[in-house]
């Protein structure tokens, strides 16, 4: 079963029970996926679902920094909720120390000992972390490490 059709599936189960925060957040996903198969002109595999996905959680991370910034704990509530339900269906992400050894392993890879191979690093670390680590963890990590070598 792919990921699109579990994503159905728990649409169904949600609209069945009444839930209707997981029910707006699978409709959002669902919404996006359509969206990006049309641009694509083409289906989506595993891979572009999760973009999605990520695109999606980015997007609740800002409203939830918008709500808090306007004191509304009810929108707080909403985002937070929202952003726990789309994250259950991401793989496990990878802890900080993880994407250490990962950034480290690719810089003695590549030779990168000042900050401005930075490029270099990253071209290597983007298909290996894809999906697997936050994309701005990994640059901020990748800055730290070669700042640390300089």
């Amino acid at each position: 079963m792919s990921l699109k059709e579990t994503i159905e599936a728990e649409l169904k189960n949600a609209l069945r029970s009444g839930d209707e925060t997981r029910k707006t957040a699978l409709r959002s996903i669902i919404a996006g996926v359509k969206l990006a198969a049309v641009d694509k002109r083409q289906g989506l595999d595993d891979a572009d679902v999760l973009a999605v996905i990520n695109k999606e959680i980015k997007s609740q991370r800002e409203a939830l920094a918008d709500a808090e910034k306007a004191n509304r704990p009810d929108l707080t509530a909403k985002a937070q909720a929202t952003s726990a339900i789309l994250e259950s269906f991401l793989p496990r992400q990878l802890s900080r120390d993880e994407v250490a050894a990962q950034v480290s392993a690719a810089i003695a890879e590549v030779g990168a000992a000042v900050p401005g191979d930075m490029g270099k690093v990253m071209k290597v670390l983007q298909p290996r972390l894809k999906g697997l680590a936050d994309g701005k963890t990994v640059s901020d990590l990748v800055r730290e490490l070669l700042a640390g070598k300089a």
